[in-house]
């Protein structure tokens, strides 16, 4: 059987039963009891892109071994996958056994696709964040990325909507900046300098939330991310570099336009704002262009993501349709190929096609 990926097994489900072996971390093993108060367990299981529950009912001859397991536990589930139109993915006529540590070692590293596209992504945040002119924000993303940059790179950009994945808020927060960097000669009244600095903190505050830890794809709960929330730890948190920076370069900052403590606020308001709403977390609305940029930016990334990733795994409804992921607003419709034209075939001259 071909070792493959949660999402691959997903996606090749989708269109009939298929035989494979997976490598995951084992999340959770709960103890549960069916309608019947009949015994089994469930088993969250992930890597690297995706999630499975695997249920384990009491007669089947590994129900001992899985009911011990636990979110330190690594194994390879090998059997015949298929996609449940209420259950999502289950296996049936499964076996387990525990990964070697050479196996470990390979899972955690992610598919060499994801690690090199999020490697990419980490070398264009850093050379983003150098062609910042401003000294005081310069300086600002660069003490945070020194600090906290290996935390960053196994931080998920949300638990379950987008980017919910090891690594996540890298992929995120680049294709932000992407973006940032297409649409600011469009828009000049924008200071890019601001936006960059507020695309790269508008999230610091998943270090905390989202967390993984440093050997696993388990996402943790953090009692600082539960009490406080991402917003509030970002604000923190850029007003803790701030201070110490500012003290470090006090007189080199004194005399720069514009003065340090506006550019301080504005920050702030970026962080602050870019859910855009109060009724979705924001304590403020966005009242500057860098800071209603920087939430349509934001939300076009996630959907666009959640979009992508519910044509892979959402259940079809019909040719082309596929059942609602939420957040988004209705069921997912296919999107349209994109036009190619006839084999060899090339406008006439002075005719438009």
């Amino acid at each position: 059987m071909d070792l493959l990926t949660l999402t691959e097994i997903r996606r090749a489900a989708q269109k009939g039963a298929v035989r494979a072996r997976v490598h995951v971390q084992v999340e959770s093993a709960a103890p549960k009891l069916t309608r019947e108060q009949k015994p089994y367990c469930e088993l969250s299981l992930a890597d690297a892109c995706d999630r499975m529950t695997l249920r384990v009912w009491s007669d089947h001859p590994a129900y001992k071994a899985c009911s011990a397991l636990n979110n330190e536990s690594f194994i390879e589930l090998a059997g015949e996958f298929n996609s449940h139109s209420q259950f999502g993915l289950e296996a049936q006529k499964w076996n387990v056994r525990p990964l070697t540590p050479q196996e470990k070692s390979e899972l955690l590293q992610g598919p060499a696709e994801l690690r090199e596209k999020q490697n990419a992504d980490w070398e264009f945040i850093e050379k983003t964040t150098h062609t910042i002119t401003d000294p005081r924000l310069h300086g600002l993303c660069e003490a945070f990325l020194k600090e906290w940059g290996d935390r960053f790179r196994r931080t998920a950009a949300a638990r379950n909507y987008h980017h919910a994945r090891r690594g996540g808020l890298v992929e995120h927060t680049a294709q932000m900046m992407r973006v940032a960097k297409e649409i600011a000669p469009l828009y000049p009244q924008l200071n890019l300098d601001l936006l960059m600095a507020g695309i790269l903190f508008h999230d610091s505050g998943k270090l905390w939330e989202n967390a993984l830890s440093e050997n696993g794809f388990v996402m943790n709960y953090d009692e600082r991310g539960e009490l406080v929330g991402h917003i509030s730890i970002g604000l923190e948190l850029v007003n803790a570099l701030w201070r110490k920076l500012s003290a470090e370069n006090a007189e080199a900052w004194k005399n720069l336009v514009p003065v340090s403590e506006d550019v301080r606020l504005h920050l702030l308001h970026l962080i602050g704002a870019h859910h855009g709403e109060l009724e979705f977390g924001s304590p403020v609305a966005p009242k500057t262009p860098e800071a209603m940029a920087l939430h349509y930016i934001d939300n076009l990334d996630a959907r666009l993501e959640m979009f992508a990733a519910g044509y892979a795994t959402a259940k079809p409804l019909a040719a082309r349709i596929f059942d609602r992921v939420r957040p988004l607003p209705g069921n997912l419709v296919k999107s349209l190929e994109k036009f190619s034209g006839p084999p060899n075939a090339a406008p006439e001259e002075g005719k438009l096609l």
